[in-house]
């Protein structure tokens, strides 16, 4: 499979939360990271709007997120 990510993610196991309209929290966990995007490993993908931001309280991170692709229980997004 050709790799088509401009930039090497780091394998990670971090929790985090993803933010919708300042009011829905969706817990998930973070699989891999780079600067421009993420792996999200989370319960259901369902419910899980296009742009949402992350959290990342372990790293005192937030980025808005836009998603790329969804599987089974695996969301990718990169950072706007």
């Amino acid at each position: 499979m050709k790799e088509h990510r401009t930039e090497v993610r780091q394998h990670t196991l971090k929790a985090a939360k993803i933010v919708i309209d300042s009011k829905s929290i969706i817990d998930c966990t973070v699989r891999d990271l780079s600067s421009k995007g993420a792996c999200l490993e989370v319960t259901s993908p369902i419910g899980i709007p296009e742009t949402f931001e992350l959290t990342i309280p372990v790293d005192s991170l937030t980025h808005k997120c836009r998603v790329s692709w969804r599987k089974t229980k695996r969301i990718g997004v990169y950072f706007v």
